[in-house]
């Protein structure tokens, strides 16, 4: 799944993303660290992996977005 980045905090490595449709999911550094990220800029474009749906729905994977 694809989304952009919106907010990330370097400190905690946590942050958000804005799914295509204009939802905010967060994500914790659990998530970032599985990427294998160092830093994230708001506007990135990003994949993601998730698991659950609704409003058990929470990203497990952030990484890059390449073509």
């Amino acid at each position: 799944m694809q989304a952009t980045s919106y907010t990330y905090d370097s400190e905690t490595r946590a942050g958000s993303v804005l799914l295509d449709d204009g939802t905010p999911v967060e994500f914790d550094a659990a998530a970032f660290d599985a990427g294998g990220l160092r830093l994230l800029r708001p506007g990135q474009r990003v994949r993601i992996e998730t698991a659950g749906e609704g409003a058990s729905l929470r990203i497990t994977l952030v990484t890059l977005q390449t073509l």
